[in-house]
């Protein structure tokens, strides 16, 4: 019995000490190592990134940080399109999703801040830089596809439609 309490608390002490501990502060002084600029302040940041322009905002007190890109305006698009943005968001798009916010499509990388390590941060950037750069094509944000192939149009065109049962409501 002492083994497995001995164990518990090694296991729970770990836990602590190897914890995320992301701030502004980390988060500023990663983006001016990895990028190609950053102006802003803490908990706003423009970034230049492979020629493509991101946002970064965070909120320390709430936890909470989103890395975001704009890609183009939704007027200038058919519903074709945003179906296959929508598509990509289950198979291609991975740990960043297309979204839609005053009349921009955007690729968005929204996770907790505290928790997110460097090496998550350096592929959320590289991630939506690939989901901007990708739109209207693959709609990938890395080379993997997940549960897909090509893009979303072709999919549904290889893929024989099925007879789906309704959704049940809650």
């Amino acid at each position: 019995m002492s083994t497995k309490i001995t164990l518990f608390f090694f296991v729970l002490f770990s836990q602590i000490c190897f914890s995320q501990k992301m701030d502004n502060a980390t988060l500023e002084q990663l983006f001016t190592k990895v990028t190609d600029s950053v102006n802003g302040y803490p908990g706003y940041w423009e970034i230049i990134h492979r020629d493509q322009q991101l946002l970064c905002i965070t909120d320390e007190q709430h936890n909470r940080m989103r890395i975001i890109s704009p890609i183009v305006q939704t007027d200038s698009l058919d519903k074709e399109l945003l179906i296959d943005a929508l598509t990509a968001n289950f198979h291609s798009a991975l740990d960043v999703k297309y979204a839609n916010s005053k009349g921009i499509i955007w690729s968005v990388f929204i996770h907790p801040l505290k928790e997110l390590s460097e090496n998550e941060v350096v592929s959320a950037i590289e991630q939506v830089v690939n989901a901007a750069k990708n739109f209207g094509t693959t709609f990938s944000s890395t080379e993997m596809i997940f549960g897909g192939t090509a893009t979303p149009t072709q999919n549904e065109e290889e893929t024989p439609v099925k007879e789906v049962p309704p959704v049940r409501k809650l």
